[in-house]
């Protein structure tokens, strides 16, 4: 079963973009350490924020038993999202060309015969071969299954009769989030994230 403190937490810079997700254990280190506040919506939809203390005394105003971190001396509510103080940078914009990081940016699916397949069934095709000068890149890598790229060997598309779903290029990089994780998200997550974007960088 989850621990309450292992849970995630959406943490913001300080222009309120969404830069990290971090564990409810880590966000009250920084709560504690005046290096974050607490940000909350309430019923009217307006976002507040809380210090540790505000929090602390939120949380015994207004308990959540199925949220409730216990200490020694009090409770106190788990927070979902966090906003940095002072941190106002964003993360790298480059996104890392790799094998599963092309597969995620054509949606598993071949690019010449339009089947969406497991991993196991994908392979990457270099559109310009790369005995014909393609180089190895964003812009000439495309996901395929094994048939089409046997079946398109050391030609290009048109000379094996085949058509590219649409044009690879690399992927346009957005302040987001990209949640791969099977734990649902906190709905106070959403005016912040869009959780189908991009992060900066996906999994290898």
């Amino acid at each position: 079963m989850e621990s309450l403190l292992d849970r995630h937490v959406l943490v913001l810079n300080r222009l309120w973009q969404a830069v990290n997700v971090c564990s409810v254990r880590r966000a009250f280190t920084l709560l504690y350490q005046e290096h974050a506040q607490v940000v909350w919506r309430d019923g009217q939809n307006n976002y507040l924020t809380h210090d540790f203390q505000g929090w602390h005394d939120f949380s015994q105003k207004s308990p959540d038993t199925e949220s409730m971190v216990h200490a020694v001396r009090f409770n106190i509510r788990v927070p979902t999202v966090i906003v940095l103080l002072a941190f106002d940078r964003l993360p790298s914009k480059e996104v890392k060309f790799t094998r599963q990081n092309v597969y995620e940016r054509d949606n598993h699916t071949c690019q010449y015969c339009a089947r969406k397949l497991d991993r196991q069934d994908l392979n990457l095709d270099h559109v310009l071969p790369r005995q014909r000068g393609g180089q190895t890149s964003w812009e000439n890598v495309v996901c395929s299954c094994i048939s089409c790229n046997t079946r398109k060997g050391n030609r290009l598309p048109h000379e094996a009769k085949m058509v590219l779903l649409k044009e690879p290029k690399r992927p346009r990089w957005r302040p987001f989030i990209h949640l791969t994780y099977s734990a649902p998200v906190h709905d106070t997550w959403r005016h912040f994230v869009d959780v189908g974007c991009w992060n900066v960088e996906l999994g290898d």
